[in-house]
């Protein structure tokens, strides 16, 4: 397992961004910005961890990061989820996925489509597993089993 990032909902990118980069001093890696979705996501690292970044692009996703995640309009997101979630990088989303089940951790949103899957903690905070590689092929029980509460 590899630690990925830490994603946090911003209510202005803007505000965010100054505070992060400006006066915190973290560096803007990549930026996502989608239209039909309507969201943009800002990828920032700790300036001793550029290196890090870089290194990991050549071998799959970029970490160490914080995310910020900017939702256009003014969604309210509820139970004060400013905090998004944590998430790993696994190298085998099911074999973890099945480990944690066992363990009597719920799946709230299982990896139907082979790369991503929600847990969430005992005290709810989200975390996100992520399939190393390319998506393994989809298989049961995980894509016809249904999405439980949040993520």
């Amino acid at each position: 397992m590899r630690y990925l990032h830490t994603m946090l909902r911003v209510r202005n990118l803007d505000a965010a961004l100054d505070f992060y980069c400006n006066k915190l001093g973290l560096k803007e890696v990549r930026r996502r910005v989608d239209e039909k979705n309507k969201y943009t996501l800002v990828f920032l690292a700790a300036s001793e961890d550029e290196a890090l970044v870089t290194e990991s692009t050549r071998k799959g996703r970029d970490a160490p990061l914080v995310e910020l995640t900017y939702n256009w309009g003014d969604e309210d997101v509820g139970e004060a989820r400013y905090f998004g979630h944590l998430a790993y990088e696994v190298d085998d989303i099911y074999a973890t996925c099945e480990r944690l089940m066992k363990a009597g951790v719920t799946i709230n949103r299982p990896p139907r489509d082979g790369v991503m899957a929600f847990v969430r903690s005992p005290d709810r905070h989200s975390i996100e597993l992520l399939q190393k590689g390319a998506a393994l092929a989809p298989q049961e029980p995980w894509t016809s089993m249904p999405n439980t509460g949040h993520w």
